[in-house]
């Protein structure tokens, strides 16, 4: 059940992502769950071979690095969804931080961490 809310919630912050900027096309809810889901599995999967190769990168520029590991995930989530277009590099990432804020901002109103079931 968490994790059916977690990708709703994941849905609702790539779809106020792509209502707030102009360069990201999600244009209905199944393409925003699709994008979802793609995140999820590709930084469940990916991110964390991306994260150990660039550490020394990582650690150079103080953490910065990561932002644009972030950036290439969303890009590459747009290569796989059908219907999600990114237009560029600024583009990915400013849709990985508005969906960071929208996805802490509504973990944040649903309880978070802290909700026992």
């Amino acid at each position: 059940m968490k994790l059916l809310i977690r990708i709703l919630l994941s849905t609702i912050a790539v779809l106020v992502a792509d209502l707030l900027l102009s360069g990201v096309h999600a244009p209905d809810f199944k393409t925003g769950l699709l994008v979802a889901i793609v995140l999820g599995v590709l930084n469940a999967v990916l991110r964390p071979i991306l994260l150990l190769l660039t550490l020394p990168v990582t650690v150079l520029t103080l953490g910065l690095f990561v932002l644009v590991i972030n950036a290439a995930m969303v890009l590459l989530a747009a290569k796989i969804v059908p219907g999600f277009t990114v237009n560029g590099f600024w583009w990915a990432l400013a849709f990985s931080v508005v969906m960071w804020v929208v996805q802490s901002v509504l973990l944040a109103l649903d309880g978070g961490e802290q909700r026992q079931e």
